[in-house]
């Protein structure tokens, strides 16, 4: 195997990455990971509150309950009531004391406890910019596998056994972070298949007159201008004080009028007809390496020939007889014949692995590239992982895994990168 003498860097990967900002909380796995564990606590305060709600009502209840019965004695003959005198007297310390603390009851607020616990968390919580970045991963992953959206809001997944489903209102939401960011392509995708769960039947708190809107303005865009005029008559028919809708209409009609002239001066055969919804082209990337980087992830491109892949071999790799391997040597298995590479097994132990997440996890900042233009380092949008450096004199594990790597790599780590955690 070709190597270069020095070692460029090591990267491990121990935080997985998504599209998931206040820290870019939706770039890291690992920062998600307490999110749910602060959902959870979130949750059971959320009951606390609840019960000390019930609780309250509860105690309130039983002093209606009591004082009930005892004002219909008392109304039923005032005079004899209060001819007794300890009646007197518990009338006065009723009104003057047991009041009060049935006041003070009422006034007792519950939900205090759970506000305060709710604000201190808050400032971790996602923000909208987390949300778009989750959105359009999402999106991403159904442009790279070729997943419909009626799948995809079903859970139906390639390789995934979920029942995580998508709701009109999830579908809406994901039609309109699309469309905020003119991506009308994957706006009319999730429009129409928002549309077509509330069509049958799927409650939601959007409207089909939201929908409608949103999706016809997006199929013009994506220039069927027949389909957006059948989509905006709906909208009409459905509320015909719809403003917008009115005055897209109107336009849409003209502008489909022109063009038909257009076509018929030019002696070619007009229609009238809508495109097929769900049939649109996504507009080419203006990254040439996209198209061939989904192929691979999607298992296409380069495959291996079967008289190839019978010369992969798994091995025990003790780096040429280096002493730190002798007693334990490094299982390793050919992954690629040319270029040859290679993938080492159970290099870590899991202590190894987890200390190693706790160095990097508070110093995982958003990965950068660098701008073939002006030559400054800038985040992408198709660069969304967390990335941490670790120096050997940080922490023993990190001095010991580094000459680990050049035991088995025969390489050295003096004039290489820090060890590099995603």
């Amino acid at each position: 195997m070709r190597r270069s003498q020095s070692l460029a860097s090591w990267a491990l990967l121990c935080c997985c990455c998504c599209w998931i900002a206040q820290a870019e909380v939706f770039t890291s796995i690992g920062q998600m990971t307490d999110l749910l564990y602060t959902e959870k606590e979130l949750v059971q305060s959320l009951r606390d509150y609840i019960k000390a709600e019930e609780s309250k009502l509860l105690a309130v209840k039983s002093w209606a309950t009591k004082l009930d019965a005892l004002t219909k004695v008392s109304t039923s003959d005032p005079e004899g009531y209060l001819a007794h005198p300890v009646n007197a007297y518990k009338l006065m310390k009723r009104l003057n004391t047991e009041w009060s603390e049935l006041e003070s009851l009422v006034l007792q607020n519950p939900a205090d406890r759970f506000i305060s616990n709710m604000s201190v968390h808050r400032q971790y919580f996602p923000d909208q910019e987390d949300e778009t970045g989750a959105a359009k991963a999402l999106m991403r992953l159904q442009d790279t596998y070729q997943l419909d959206s009626e799948a995809f809001s079903r859970g139906k997944l390639p390789g995934v056994h979920s029942n995580v489903m998508l709701t009109v209102d999830d579908c809406f939401d994901m039609g309109k972070t699309a469309y905020n960011d003119a991506d009308y392509y994957h706006a009319v995708l999730w429009m129409q298949q928002a549309l077509k769960q509330l069509d049958a039947g799927e409650e939601a708190q959007v409207s089909k007159v939201d929908i409608l809107d949103y999706l016809s303005y997006s199929v013009y865009q994506m220039g069927d201008l027949p389909r957006a005029i059948e989509l905006t008559r709906r909208l009409v028919a459905i509320d015909s004080s719809h403003q917008r809708a009115g005055g897209n209409l109107r336009y849409f009609e003209s502008l489909l009028v022109k063009q038909l002239k257009e076509q018929n001066d030019a002696q070619q055969p007009a229609s009238e007809e809508p495109i097929q919804l769900g049939t649109y082209t996504r507009p080419k990337d203006h990254l040439p390496e996209r198209e061939a980087y989904e192929a691979l992830c999607r298992g296409e491109g380069v495959q291996m020939t079967e008289a190839r892949r019978s010369r992969l071999f798994c091995r025990y790799q003790d780096g040429k007889g280096n002493p730190q391997l002798l007693l334990k040597p490094m299982k390793e298995e050919d992954e690629w014949d040319s270029p040859h590479i290679v993938r080492y097994l159970e290099m870590l132990s899991h202590e190894e692995i987890q200390k190693i997440k706790e160095l990097a996890k508070p110093r995982l900042s958003r990965a950068t590239v660098r701008d073939p233009q002006t030559g400054v380092l800038t985040t992408a949008n198709y660069r969304v992982s967390k990335s941490a450096w670790l120096d050997a004199d940080e922490d023993p594990v990190i001095e010991r895994v580094n000459r680990r790597i050049e035991a088995i790599t025969g390489l050295t780590v003096d004039t290489a990168e820090l060890l590099q955690v995603q």
